[in-house]
């Protein structure tokens, strides 16, 4: 199988959400779209970065609380929007290298839910990031990872 060229992120003031930016692939019939659906992301004022997503019925577990798998895709793409918004690193041609989360609270489907990431070091081709997911302040787990940046061509 080819590979396809990388489909961009549109990435742009969200009108909805005055102060924060959309985070979308263009085809949205890619897995953002499906099993996440909607994001929004912001840069912190301390340099970390804000990506949200608005929980429904679809990310529900069998207790009808927030789905684990939901939890990691958000840290998942949050990790590229931190890259991005917080470092202009083209998050389109990075990957995730390891992953490593601890749940610590069961989430809730009605309230969004933030994934807040920082960058803690980067060299010429990987960044180290770190975060928290929150909802309405409440903890619902931690996280490290590993990006490796696009290669250039």
């Amino acid at each position: 199988m080819e590979r396809s060229a990388t489909i961009p992120i549109i990435c742009e003031p969200d009108p909805e959400h005055p102060g924060w930016l959309t985070w979308t692939v263009a085809d949205e019939s890619r897995f953002n779209g499906h099993a996440i659906g909607k994001l929004i992301a912001r840069a912190e004022d301390d340099g970390k970065v804000r990506v949200r997503m608005f929980p429904g019925i679809q990310h529900a577990n069998m207790q009808d609380t927030l789905h684990g798998a939901a939890v990691l895709a958000l840290v998942d793409v949050a990790l590229f929007a931190t890259a991005q918004i917080g470092n202009g690193v083209n998050a389109g041609g990075s990957v995730t290298l390891d992953l490593t989360c601890q749940f610590i609270g069961s989430g809730g489907l009605v309230a969004p839910v933030d994934a807040v990431s920082e960058i803690l070091r980067e060299t010429g081709r990987l960044i180290f990031l770190r975060g928290l997911v929150e909802q309405e302040g409440r903890l619902l787990a931690s996280f490290t990872a590993t990006v490796r940046k696009p290669t250039q061509r």
